[in-house]
Protein backbone atom coordinates (compact mmCIF):
# COMPACT_ATOMS: atom_id res chain seq x y z
CA UNK A 1 0.00 0.00 0.00
CA UNK A 2 1.04 2.83 -0.99
CA UNK A 3 0.45 6.23 0.47
CA UNK A 4 0.58 9.68 -0.64
CA UNK A 5 2.43 11.90 1.09
CA UNK A 6 2.03 14.64 -0.85
CA UNK A 7 -1.39 15.11 -0.40
CA UNK A 8 -0.69 14.32 3.31
CA UNK A 9 2.07 17.13 3.18
CA UNK A 10 -0.73 19.74 1.34
CA UNK A 11 -3.32 18.87 4.28
CA UNK A 12 -0.85 19.40 6.32
CA UNK A 13 0.50 22.60 5.10
CA UNK A 14 -3.33 23.82 5.01
CA UNK A 15 -3.93 23.59 8.43
CA UNK A 16 -0.91 24.80 9.77
CA UNK A 17 -1.90 27.86 7.44
CA UNK A 18 -5.24 27.88 9.20
CA UNK A 19 -3.28 28.13 13.00
CA UNK A 20 -0.99 30.91 11.48
CA UNK A 21 -3.90 32.97 10.75
CA UNK A 22 -5.47 32.08 13.76
CA UNK A 23 -2.84 33.32 16.03
CA UNK A 24 -2.34 36.35 13.31
CA UNK A 25 -5.66 37.42 14.07
CA UNK A 26 -5.41 37.05 17.75
CA UNK A 27 -2.42 38.68 17.96
CA UNK A 28 -3.69 41.77 16.30
CA UNK A 29 -6.52 41.43 18.77
CA UNK A 30 -4.86 41.18 21.51
CA UNK A 31 -2.61 44.20 20.06
CA UNK A 32 -6.02 46.46 19.62
CA UNK A 33 -7.29 45.66 23.47
CA UNK A 34 -4.22 46.42 25.08
CA UNK A 35 -4.03 49.85 23.09
CA UNK A 36 -7.55 50.51 24.37
CA UNK A 37 -6.74 49.72 27.94
CA UNK A 38 -3.79 51.73 27.82
CA UNK A 39 -6.15 54.59 26.56
CA UNK A 40 -8.58 53.86 29.01
CA UNK A 41 -6.27 53.95 31.82
CA UNK A 42 -5.04 57.18 30.37
CA UNK A 43 -7.97 58.74 30.65
CA UNK A 44 -8.67 57.72 33.62
CA UNK A 45 -5.67 59.11 35.24
CA UNK A 46 -6.22 62.81 33.11
CA UNK A 47 -9.59 63.10 35.06
CA UNK A 48 -8.54 62.00 38.15
CA UNK A 49 -5.56 64.47 37.61
CA UNK A 50 -7.87 67.31 36.44
CA UNK A 51 -10.48 66.55 39.27
CA UNK A 52 -7.85 66.62 42.34
CA UNK A 53 -6.97 69.61 40.96
CA UNK A 54 -10.07 71.68 40.98
CA UNK A 55 -10.47 70.26 44.23
CA UNK A 56 -7.66 71.68 45.77
CA UNK A 57 -8.39 75.10 43.59
CA UNK A 58 -11.46 75.51 45.29
CA UNK A 59 -10.43 74.55 48.89
CA UNK A 60 -7.74 77.41 48.61
CA UNK A 61 -10.10 79.63 46.79
CA UNK A 62 -12.73 78.53 49.87
CA UNK A 63 -9.68 79.68 52.21
CA UNK A 64 -9.14 82.91 50.78
CA UNK A 65 -12.69 83.97 50.56
CA UNK A 66 -13.16 83.25 54.25
CA UNK A 67 -9.64 85.26 54.96
CA UNK A 68 -11.02 87.89 53.08
CA UNK A 69 -14.57 88.32 54.16
CA UNK A 70 -12.51 88.24 58.31
CA UNK A 71 -10.09 91.01 56.71
CA UNK A 72 -13.22 92.96 55.46
CA UNK A 73 -15.15 92.71 58.86
CA UNK A 74 -12.25 94.43 60.72
CA UNK A 75 -11.72 96.59 57.94
CA UNK A 76 -15.53 97.25 58.55
CA UNK A 77 -15.41 98.29 62.08
CA UNK A 78 -12.36 100.34 61.75
CA UNK A 79 -14.39 102.42 59.70
CA UNK A 80 -17.31 102.99 62.00
CA UNK A 81 -19.65 100.27 60.23
CA UNK A 82 -21.24 96.99 61.43
CA UNK A 83 -18.44 94.05 60.55
CA UNK A 84 -21.57 91.96 59.59
CA UNK A 85 -21.98 93.89 56.34
CA UNK A 86 -19.16 92.02 55.02
CA UNK A 87 -20.96 88.65 55.11
CA UNK A 88 -23.62 89.78 52.78
CA UNK A 89 -22.77 89.45 49.05
CA UNK A 90 -22.82 92.46 46.77
CA UNK A 91 -23.90 94.83 49.65
CA UNK A 92 -20.38 94.18 50.90
CA UNK A 93 -18.66 95.98 48.04
CA UNK A 94 -21.08 99.00 48.33
CA UNK A 95 -20.21 99.36 52.30
CA UNK A 96 -16.65 98.66 51.09
CA UNK A 97 -17.03 101.96 48.65
CA UNK A 98 -18.41 103.51 51.28
CA UNK A 99 -15.52 103.22 53.29
CA UNK A 100 -13.03 104.14 50.89
CA UNK A 101 -14.47 107.59 49.79
CA UNK A 102 -16.01 106.96 46.81
CA UNK A 103 -19.65 107.04 45.51
CA UNK A 104 -21.79 103.14 45.97
CA UNK A 105 -22.61 103.73 42.65
CA UNK A 106 -20.05 102.40 41.43
CA UNK A 107 -20.85 99.06 42.03
CA UNK A 108 -23.32 99.31 38.78
CA UNK A 109 -20.42 99.32 36.54
CA UNK A 110 -19.83 95.88 37.64
CA UNK A 111 -22.83 95.29 35.63
CA UNK A 112 -21.21 95.66 32.39
CA UNK A 113 -19.12 92.68 33.33
CA UNK A 114 -20.82 91.30 30.83
CA UNK A 115 -19.80 93.50 27.88
CA UNK A 116 -17.49 91.96 25.40
CA UNK A 117 -13.69 93.68 26.03
CA UNK A 118 -14.57 97.06 27.25
CA UNK A 119 -16.67 95.37 30.38
CA UNK A 120 -13.86 93.67 31.99
CA UNK A 121 -11.24 97.09 31.40
CA UNK A 122 -14.56 98.88 33.55
CA UNK A 123 -14.12 96.52 36.16
CA UNK A 124 -10.57 96.25 36.26
CA UNK A 125 -10.69 100.56 36.40
CA UNK A 126 -13.65 100.52 39.08
CA UNK A 127 -11.17 97.71 41.41
CA UNK A 128 -7.95 99.77 40.96
CA UNK A 129 -9.72 103.21 41.25
CA UNK A 130 -11.54 101.30 44.51
CA UNK A 131 -8.43 99.94 45.83
CA UNK A 132 -6.33 103.39 45.49
CA UNK A 133 -8.83 105.15 47.61
CA UNK A 134 -9.14 102.28 50.44
CA UNK A 135 -5.19 102.78 51.04
CA UNK A 136 -5.78 106.47 50.92
CA UNK A 137 -8.89 106.04 53.43
CA UNK A 138 -6.17 104.15 55.79
CA UNK A 139 -3.03 107.03 55.61
CA UNK A 140 -1.64 104.61 53.52
CA UNK A 141 0.68 105.35 49.64
CA UNK A 142 -0.41 104.20 45.90
CA UNK A 143 2.46 101.46 46.72
CA UNK A 144 0.65 99.72 49.39
CA UNK A 145 -2.71 100.21 46.76
CA UNK A 146 -0.82 98.29 43.84
CA UNK A 147 -0.41 95.85 46.74
CA UNK A 148 -4.41 96.04 47.17
CA UNK A 149 -4.81 95.19 43.27
CA UNK A 150 -2.26 92.63 42.91
CA UNK A 151 -2.38 90.68 46.52
CA UNK A 152 -5.85 91.41 47.59
CA UNK A 153 -6.51 89.29 50.53
CA UNK A 154 -2.91 89.95 51.83
CA UNK A 155 -2.79 93.29 52.34
CA UNK A 156 -6.94 93.90 53.34
CA UNK A 157 -5.86 91.69 56.02
CA UNK A 158 -2.57 94.05 56.46
CA UNK A 159 -5.47 97.04 56.66
CA UNK A 160 -8.06 94.94 59.05
CA UNK A 161 -5.02 93.58 61.54
CA UNK A 162 -2.92 95.93 61.31
CA UNK A 163 -2.17 99.19 63.20
CA UNK A 164 -3.64 101.44 60.62
CA UNK A 165 -6.38 103.94 61.57
CA UNK A 166 -9.02 104.72 59.51
CA UNK A 167 -8.64 108.41 58.18
CA UNK A 168 -11.37 110.18 56.15
CA UNK A 169 -13.72 110.96 59.12
CA UNK A 170 -10.46 112.37 60.63
CA UNK A 171 -10.06 114.53 57.38
CA UNK A 172 -13.93 115.54 56.93
CA UNK A 173 -13.12 116.86 61.13
CA UNK A 174 -9.91 118.65 60.54
CA UNK A 175 -11.49 120.71 57.14
CA UNK A 176 -14.57 121.55 59.62
CA UNK A 177 -12.12 123.16 61.68
CA UNK A 178 -10.15 124.55 59.32
CA UNK A 179 -11.92 127.16 57.77
CA UNK A 180 -12.88 128.84 61.01
CA UNK A 181 -9.44 129.17 61.74
CA UNK A 182 -8.42 130.84 58.16
CA UNK A 183 -11.25 133.09 58.61
CA UNK A 184 -10.09 134.22 61.70
CA UNK A 185 -6.24 134.20 60.47
CA UNK A 186 -7.62 136.75 57.86
CA UNK A 187 -9.49 139.16 60.46
CA UNK A 188 -6.10 139.27 62.31
CA UNK A 189 -3.85 139.83 59.80
CA UNK A 190 -6.36 143.02 58.49
CA UNK A 191 -6.13 144.30 62.18
CA UNK A 192 -2.68 144.09 62.21
CA UNK A 193 -2.51 146.10 58.62
CA UNK A 194 -4.83 148.43 59.77
CA UNK A 195 -2.64 149.19 63.34
CA UNK A 196 0.59 149.50 61.07
CA UNK A 197 -1.31 152.03 58.39
CA UNK A 198 -2.37 154.02 61.65
CA UNK A 199 1.08 153.92 63.11
CA UNK A 200 2.32 155.58 59.38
Amino acid sequence: MTTDYSSLFEELNETLSSINAINMNTAVATTDTSAQMAGTALASGLIGFFLGFVIIASCIAFVIGILTIIANWKIFTKAGEKGWKALIPIYNLVILFKVAGISPLWVLGYLAAWVPIAGPLLCLGITIYAMINLSRAFGKDDGFAVGLILLNTIFIMILGFGKSEYQLNKGEAQEETVEPIKEETVKEAEVIEDKKEEKE
